[in-house]
């Protein structure tokens, strides 16, 4: 598969897609976005729904207006997010057979698999994903098994949920949303199998590797990835949710995935730390292709090139080392809109490159 046709446009695959949690890739607007080349964006149902609200986004005329972003939007769950709330911290909520119930800042919020579709669509999104029961790959095997029977649940009624919404809304061939489901199952290679099989049978557009992407050492779960990839046919899309460093990625596409999304690259980007290829054309066999420049190093004080010679973003266009550690040094709002769109454009350069190498 090429490429994703979508209501908003059509995507070319493999691509980058930018964490807009809440509706926004921090630093940037949507013209310097499209400037890197990004294709599309990952916005999160969870955040969404909190602030600015989903009365106020249909208010702004949904996700695509309010944020004068022209191309798709992918709108993930909020499965992660209560993953992180809840599993670790069980006085914030509680997670059953009917959903979520969480509470922040005192607001208390009910998250089923039906209310997650129905503010998915009311959000314009061009692919909606399915509430899912994340875990982290070192939970117990009931946990897991539980996870897995309570995942295929939630899709059933997702897609109950989004037929019903894509007959009243009149949606129909081209113009609908696709619909992807999140495979669980931890590092079980049955129960991944039991999952992406009943996935399969109900019936998606796509699906998402669900749960955390790597072990307790850090490393990426690849024999799960090659095998989930075994699993489901190379017909539908794979997205590779929340994977994001440089070599996951690279390796990852090498497997079949052929979408990825995470906020490493442009939280890396604020931080200071940015992204350089070693050479115009990297070898991805090797481990050095790519490596990290510090932009607080008193070394660049006074160096009048730019990030990367490799590199063809406006920041590296424009703008030399030296006075990006000026901008570090007093602190000044314009460095991290610089340094993000540096990353975004190592990042989409990146899927461009392994494009070609595939």
């Amino acid at each position: 598969m090429k490429s994703l046709k979508l209501p908003h446009g059509t995507i070319d695959l493999p691509v980058y897609l930018p964490d807009a949690t809440k509706g926004v890739v921090r630093a940037l607007d949507s013209g310097d976005l499209e400037r890197c080349g990004v294709q599309a964006l990952v916005m999160n149902t969870y955040h969404l729904m909190q602030h600015p609200g989903s009365t106020t986004i249909k208010a702004l005329g949904g996700l695509h207006e309010m944020t004068a972003w022209s191309r798709p939007i992918i709108t993930d769950s909020g499965g992660f997010q209560i993953y992180s709330l809840i599993r670790q911290n069980s006085k914030y909520g509680s997670i059953n057979d009917k959903g979520a119930g969480f509470q922040i800042e005192d607001r208390k919020f009910n998250l089923t698999p039906e209310k997650s579709i129905q503010l998915q669509m009311s959000y314009g999104s061009d692919i909606l994903i399915c509430l899912d029961d994340c875990t982290h790959v070192d939970d117990p095997f009931e946990e897991q098994k539980k996870s897995v029977e309570r995942t295929i649940q939630w899709a059933k009624r997702s897609r109950n949920e989004y037929e019903r919404l894509l007959k009243e809304k009149k949606f129909s061939g081209e113009n609908r949303p696709l619909l992807f489901a999140v495979i669980q199952g931890g590092d079980h290679y049955e129960l991944r199998r039991q999952c992406a099989e009943s996935l399969l049978d109900i019936g998606f557009d796509g699906y998402g590797y669900g749960g955390w992407p790597l072990d307790g050492e850090g490393r990426l779960l690849t024999d799960i990835f090659a095998y989930i990839r075994e699993l489901v046919p190379l017909g539908f899309p794979l997205h590779a949710l929340g994977v994001g460093h440089p070599v996951n990625i690279a390796a990852c596409v090498r497997l079949g995935y052929p979408i990825f999304d995470s906020a490493m690259s442009t939280r890396d980007a604020r931080n200071g730390r940015l992204y350089v290829f070693n050479e115009a054309s990297p070898n991805f066999s090797r481990e050095d292709w790519f490596s990290y420049l510090y932009i607080k190093d008193d070394k660049h004080i006074k160096t009048r090139l730019p990030i990367s010679e490799f590199c063809d973003c406006w920041t590296c266009q424009h703008y030399s080392l030296g006075y990006l550690h000026h901008l570090y040094a007093i602190n000044d709002l314009l460095l991290p809109r610089l340094t993000t769109i540096h990353n975004l454009r190592f990042m989409t350069r990146l899927m461009e490159l392994l494009c070609h190498d595939s």
